[in-house]
């Protein structure tokens, strides 16, 4: 009795210390659902697997006039952009790859804001409330159109982007045409030289 005593108290103990460790863990992570994602959990989303497509000069798609209202009340109407470079990017808070590229997509903002390059967002389901608090986490400087109720903005790309494939990252040239797709979490160093092509342009 006192060895199956013993064997008991010590299977406690471990199971103890591991759930103290896990538990540890947990509360040091700072983003759990871009974890997940880094982690390889693709539930609550579907997104792309980070295919890139560059389409020929002569064959980019083209896209519809647009109109939406960003998380900060401001009218976003797509012929301000005629005439730039455009990098938009489909995403919602609850993604887990639009929260792990957050950051380097707002790295790249930077970068490129001086060369005239203009980031959009578009939100396909949040509220305006919900994608400030996210702009607020991720230190995000440009603005985002929230599309959840009309999803006008991913119908001017109907063919190009599908709403359900989030995120997905599009540069679009001076001339108004879709120059390239990432379908997917982006590589910073691929993105970088996809705008760096087109600003060459």
């Amino acid at each position: 009795m006192k060895k199956e005593t013993q064997r008991t108290i010590a299977l406690t103990l471990v199971i103890f210390i591991v759930g103290t460790i896990a538990l540890s863990l947990v509360g040091c992570t700072s983003d759990p659902l871009a974890d997940q994602f880094r982690s390889g959990d693709s539930k609550n989303y579907i997104a792309g697997d980070g295919t890139v497509t560059e389409f020929d000069s002569a064959e980019r798609p083209t896209f519809l006039p647009f109109t939406g209202e960003t998380e900060s009340g401001q009218m976003l109407d797509s012929k301000a952009l005629e005439g730039q470079v455009v990098v938009m990017n489909w995403w919602y808070s609850a993604c887990a790859p639009c929260r792990a590229e957050a950051p380097d997509l707002q790295a790249l903002f930077e970068e490129f804001q001086d060369q005239g390059v203009q980031f959009v967002g578009v939100n396909v389901r949040d509220t305006a409330e919900t994608a400030l608090a996210f702009d607020r986490k991720f230190d995000i400087g440009f603005p985002s159109i929230i599309d959840a109720q009309s999803g006008a903005v991913s119908l001017a790309f109907q063919g190009v982007v599908s709403p359900q494939a989030v995120p997905t990252t599009l540069v679009i040239d001076k001339q108004g045409k879709v120059a390239s797709r990432i379908l997917g979490r982006i590589d910073p160093s691929i993105l970088k030289t996809l705008i760096e092509t087109v600003v060459a342009e």
